[in-house]
Formats: structure tokens, C-alpha cells, sequence
């Protein structure tokens, strides 16, 4: 359960920018929620496809440009250092792509995400002096490589950094750092992906006068996968890259690019935002995940249809493999929750495992994060080292959390939404212990929250009403696809799609009817019935088919209509600081702590029911919000104490058995009851 949260609409407001502008009300009334409100801001979201920012706001731009066109002229070896994510290879791509055009004697070096890590490294110098390279030229990586950039320069080597990471200390000693993100640098627009630095400096390299249009039908496809994959926000320079480099896809005469779409079955469909993330992205991403990124510049650099298809199939092979460690990892992980579900009622979810594949436990953290409302860490232990990848929930720094336990780590990094870490095996535990402390000291921990941009109307749902939703798009980070409210809809119809993988719900409300898609849940998972009056988070698109247009429902979230979804998650924290020992008020202890009644209510709808196969959340509703969800775990567990019945819960399931009794238990003498009773 999310803590749905609907967006403040200043009506005036928008009744002006839909005047003013002449935009559809809906357009207006979006563009006003996300803040962008001034002419100059709406025309740059609207209507820019084309203008960059002068490269050279940013510090040391020029010198890093002069620099590199010396070693051109002068024929010296330059490396292109990368990363070996989707934006460290885009990056790389583009970059040595550029070099190649204009003559440069120049290479590219990916490190290995196992044997190397990320970022420049010593042994990687020492390959690159062999080889004779004279100026390392860094992407998407480098301003973090103090003592890397030293070793080099001892070597003869010069370096230039161009990154997009936040400093973490002392500035490396290289000709040039390209990075918005110091503190005395003057560009005013500074979320750019590591892409889009390289970007910049390509067009520095070109010069004052450099045709931006023509550099973008060369690039912006890589600058699109690039940005879109680092999850940067879509606003301003960012913007105009997806939205030419979508275009760009579509029409690719890229090899690889095509190769790519053909492999991940997308050839033929329009290309989004949406497709490039959940699609493109992961097959580049995949294979940095579980072996060698060469691969994935290769793909992108070739103009061998052949080879392109090769390691396209090779890139979905490692991508369907990645799927599968994933798959096995948060297997073992739910076997681990049902054997201790005391894990899940920490502030911040810290879970390790023997040999995880370090390359996946982020995505992991993000699936677990999204399960159970929480910032979460999952670490993978390699006997005495281990290493961590962490997600976070919005308002909750988990690099701040983090950085509080510095001195138990060996290396930290990342921003508010996620972080990395490396710590000591031995020093696991005590992480966990010390950073849900830092949690606990928070005066509000934050909710997972739904954010709906706009409660609306079913009846107003039109093929009209949704058409201007697309000059929107695209849609990513700091610009997401709407989300929509729809409330009291009263559920009609269920009826079960692709032999019950999907679900066609139906829902009325006054003379309206619509139908909703609920992907990925079958018959049996939905836990509502026909009759049902709930509340939808929906988004709305335009679905094409036989030349007739209709408009595409997609549910998102669903809670029943009388849910407070703020208290219900305060009833569930209350549970969850009863379980962790801590001093509970008054108020919490009303909530929590359940009569005879309360049990009876509980229990007979158990018998009758014959158990409970849906997640435990939904028993509010089933027993019509008669007890709150704190009160019902205290009940679950005291019954469970007694043998009443077994709970087994997972991260996205949950089983309630009902025992076999002969004789009658008093409730009262349940361990849980007891302790809870002695704080009153």
C-alpha cells in the first residue's frame, strides 16, 4: 500500500496558461501542477527540439577541448574512458564515434564491472601507457579518480574529465574537469547525463559556431538511450535529447540500434521513452551486468548488419540471464522473509546473501523497495568483502543514511533515491543496526507515495480529452507520464485476458462505464469482487487498432474507496514499533491492542473463509474496516502464538492456514497480547 497523495491545482492559475497560451485545459492544468508556468519555461517545453546551451558555460570546457584537438593534431594516442552502464557506454560511443570522424587516433576502454569496478583504475592506466596512449579522455566516470589521475600524469599521461557525479572531495589534478557539478562552475543547467557531457564537448570541439541540429540527427540517439537509462530528469537540454533521439531511433540507420529493437521485439512499434527504458536500456545494461561492455560500444559502433545482429542476440542472452538471477535472488530472498518476517518491519530493509550477483542487486533493491514501501538495501557478501546496492522511497536520503555510517564502510557513494556501498562481511549486522537508528531519529520517515497528478471525471474520459496529453511526452524522471485519480468507481465486471495473465476490469460510476487494464495479475491475485467501490490511479493513452482510435486505461494502483491510506500505513508502522520494542504513545496502543470481540471478528471470518490466500493488507477491507491493519498483525500474531493458525508471508505473497482446535484458548495469554498490554 502506497500513501496516495493528489497534486494541488492553483485553478486560476491554469485557467490563465490555458488563456493565455491557448492550451487545452487539461495541458494547462498539467503544466501548472509540474511547476511550469512562464512562457519562456512552457516554449522551451513545448516547442524546443534544437537549442543547447553554449557548451562553454562549463568550467574548463575550453580547456579540455583545446587539449584534445592538440593530440589530434599532433597524432597523439587518445583513450576514451568509459562505464559500463547504458550512459558510460552511450557516452562512449559517441565520443569515440565523434573522434573516429574527425581523424583522431583514438580507442575506447570499457572496465570490467567484476575485475575492475567502476571508474578509472591503476591497472587499467598501465594497459593504456603500454599501449601508448598520451591523453585519457574520461566519460560518464572521473571526477571521483584523485590518486588514479595522479599514477597517470606519473606516467606521462594527460587526462580529461567529463562527468555528471557530485564531488565527493579533493578536485583530481587533470588538464581540464568538465563536471557542472563543482561548486565555481557557472553552467546554468546542471542534470545533465554523463551522454550529455559528452555532448557538450563535442560541441566544443566543433567550435563557437557548430551546427547543434546536425549533431543531434548524428547523436541524439546514443545522447537518448544514454539519458534516459541514467534516469536523469527530462527537463530542458535533457528533454530535447530524448525527444530528437526518439525520433532518431525510429528512423535509425544505426546498425546496432535497429539490430537492438529487433531482437527485443519492438521493430515495427513506435518508439518511446517508455520502450527505450524497459527494453533498449537493460539489453546495453545487461551485458556491463554479467560481463564485458565492449560489446555493447561494438554494437553501437558498427556498421556490419551481421555483427550488429551477433551481439544484439548475444545482448539478449544476457539480458534473459540477468532476468533469471534476478528471478533467483528474490526467490531466496522470500524464503528468507517467510523464515523471519521480523526483517521486514525495519525503517530501512538491509538483506544479504552469499555470492548475489553483484551486477543485479540493484535492480533487486528496487523490486523489494517497491514490495514493501521502503528503502532497502540489498548486499551481496563475497566472504570477507561485501558489496551493497541500495533504492530509496521519495524524502528519504538514503546517501545521507549511508554516509552516517561512513566509518563502518569501505566505500560509499550515490544520490538521495540509491547508493552503493562497500563494507567488511563481519560489519553487515551492525550496518543494519546503525542505519535504522539513523531512520528512527527522523521526526517523519516517509511513506512510499502515489502521486496522482489530477483527480478526474470518468465521464470526461475522450479520445479529446487525452490527444494533448502527447505533447507532454516524453516521459521520465521529473517528468512522469500523468497519473490520474479516478474515485468511487464501483467494480462491474472482472474478466480474465491471455489465459488469466492479464484482467479486463470494468467500473461505473453515476451513467459512465469504463474499462480498466490490470496487467500481471490473474483471477485468483485480485483480492476486490464485483460490487466493490474503489478508487483507481490510472494513465490514459491513445490506442490505434483496425483505423479506430480509443483510449487505453491502464490501472496503476487501487484501493477501496473509504481507505485513508495514511492512517492505514500509521497502523502499520504502530505494529512495526510494537514489534521493534520501541516506547509506544497512548494512541498507539489504542490502535493496536485488540478486545474479544476484535479476535472473534477475525477468526470466524478465517473459519469461514477456510484461510486467507491474498496479501494481509486487503483484510481491512475484507472485514469492512472494522479493524485496522495494526490491530489485525497483533491478532494474526497471537493466534499464531496459540496455534490457531500459520502465517506465511513473502515479499508478494501471503498464506493464512486455519489449525484444527479441540478446545478452547484464552486469547489474553498470548505473548504479544501480554507484552502489549503491560505498556498500557
Amino acid at each position: 500500500m502506497k500513501n496516495w497523495i493528489v497534486s494541488e491545482i492553483n485553478k486560476d492559475e491554469a485557467k490563465r496558461i490555458q488563456t493565455e497560451y491557448g492550451l487545452p485545459p487539461i495541458l494547462a492544468m498539467l503544466l501548472q501542477i509540474r511547476g511550469i508556468t512562464k512562457r519562456e519555461e512552457i516554449e522551451d517545453f513545448l516547442q524546443n527540439d534544437s537549442v543547447i546551451a553554449s557548451p562553454f558555460e562549463i568550467k574548463d570546457m575550453k580547456k579540455g577541448a583545446d587539449r584534445i584537438l592538440s593530440a589530434i593534431d599532433n597524432d597523439e594516442l587518445i583513450c576514451v574512458y568509459g562505464d559500463y552502464d547504458a550512459d558510460g557506454v552511450t557516452s562512449t560511443a559517441l565520443l569515440y564515434s565523434y573522434l573516429e570522424t574527425v581523424g583522431a587516433n583514438a580507442m575506447y576502454y570499457i572496465p570490467s564491472r567484476e575485475t575492475e569496478g567502476y571508474g578509472m583504475n591503476k591497472g587499467a592506466i598501465n594497459i593504456l601507457a603500454e599501449k601508448g596512449v598520451k591523453l585519457i579522455v574520461t566519460v560518464d566516470n572521473g571526477i571521483a579518480a584523485v590518486e588514479e589521475i595522479d599514477y597517470a600524469n606519473s606516467l606521462g599521461i594527460d587526462t580529461v574529465i567529463t562527468d555528471h557525479h557530485q564531488p565527493t572531495g579533493k578536485i583530481p589534478n587533470a588538464v581540464a574537469v568538465i563536471d557542472m557539478h563543482q561548486s565555481d562552475c557557472p553552467s546554468k543547467y546542471k542534470m545533465l547525463s554523463g551522454v550529455g557531457v559528452a555532448f557538450k564537448l563535442v560541441m566544443a570541439l566543433e567550435g563557437e559556431n557548430c551546427d547543434v541540429s546536425s549533431l543531434l540527427d548524428n547523436y541524439s540517439d546514443l545522447l537518448c538511450i544514454g539519458t534516459v537509462g541514467d534516469i536523469v530528469e527530462l527537463k530542458s537540454e535533457n528533454r530535447v535529447f530524448v525527444k530528437r533521439g526518439l525520433i532518431n531511433i525510429q528512423e535509425s540507420d544505426r546498425a546496432g540500434i535497429n539490430a537492438l529493437i529487433e531482437t527485443a521485439g519492438i521493430a515495427g512499434k513506435k518508439i518511446t521513452s517508455g520502450n527505450v527504458s524497459f527494453t533498449l536500456v537493460p539489453r546495453i545494461n545487461a551485458v556491463g551486468r554479467l560481463g564485458f561492455s565492449g560489446k555493447s560500444v561494438s554494437l553501437l559502433l558498427t556498421d556490419d548488419e551481421n555483427e550488429a545482429m551477433s551481439i544484439a542476440k548475444q545482448l539478449n542472452e544476457d539480458n534473459n540471464e540477468r532476468k533469471e538471477i534476478e528471478k533467483n535472488i528474490l526467490m531466496k530472498i522470500d524464503e528468507m522473509v517467510k523464515a523471519n518476517p521480523h526483517i521486514k518491519n525495519d525503517r530501512v530493509l538491509v538483506i544479504d546473501g552469499e555470492g548475489w550477483h553483484q551486477g543485479v542487486i540493484g535492480i533487486v533493491a528496487a523490486k523489494v523497495k517497491e514490495f514493501f514501501g521502503k528503502p532497502t538495501v540489498i548486499i551481496s557478501r563475497d566472504g570477507e568483502e561485501a558489496k551493497g546496492s541500495g533504492r530509496s522511497v521519495e524524502g528519504f536520503s538514503l546517501c545521507d543514511a549511508v554516509f552516517a555510517c561512513s566509518d563502518l564502510l569501505t566505500h560509499c557513494g550515490g544520490h538521495p533515491m540509491a547508493a552503493g556501498l562497500s563494507l567488511k562481511s563481519k560489519n553487515i549486522e551492525l550496518f543494519r543496526q546503525r542505519i535504522n537508528e539513523y531512520a528512527l531519529k527522523l521526526e517523519n520517515m516517509p511513506f512510499n507515495a502515489c502521486n496522482i497528478d489530477c483527480r478526474l471525471n470518468p465521464a470526461l474520459i475522450s479520445v479529446q480529452l487525452v490527444e494533448p496529453l502527447a505533447y507532454l511526452a516524453p516521459y521520465g524522471a521529473g517528468n512522469p507520464i500523468p497519473l490520474v485519480g479516478l474515485y468511487k468507481m464501483t467494480l462491474s465486471q472482472i474478466t480474465p485476458l491471455s489465459q488469466n495473465k492479464h484482467l479486463r476490469l470494468q467500473f461505473k460510476r453515476n451513467n459512465s462505464t469504463v474499462s480498466v487494464m490490470n496487467f500481471f495479475t490473474t483471477q485468483q491475485e485480485f483480492p476486490y469482487k464485483v460490487g466493490d467501490v474503489l478508487d483507481l490511479a490510472v494513465t490514459l493513452d491513445i490506442n490505434e487498432f483496425n483505423g479506430q482510435r480509443n483510449v487505453s486505461i491502464i490501472l496503476k494502483e487501487i484501493k477501496p474507496s473509504v481507505l485513508d491510506t495514511k492512517d492505514f500505513l500509521q497502523s502499520q508502522r504502530n505494529y512495526e514499533d510494537f514489534k521493534l520494542g520501541l516506547n509506544l504513545t497512548k494512541a498507539q496502543i489504542t490502535d493496536l491492542l485488540p478486545t474479544r470481540e476484535d479476535f472473534a471478528i477475525l477468526y470466524v471470518f478465517l473459519r469461514k473463509s477456510g484461510g486467507y490466500a491474498y496479501p494481509i493488507e486487503t483484510l481491512v477491507h475484507k472485514l469492512d474496516y472494522k479493524l485496522s491493519i495494526g490491530k489485525i498483525r497483533i491478532i494474526l500474531d497471537a493466534m499464531s502464538e496459540l496455534s490457531l493458525i500459520e502465517v506465511i508471508e513473502g515479499i508478494n505473497s501471503a498464506q493464512i492456514r486455519v489449525s484444527e482446535v479441540s478446545q478452547k484458548v484464552d486469547l489474553n495469554s498470548a505473548d504479544t497480547v501480554i507484552k502489549l498490554r503491560g505498556m498500557q
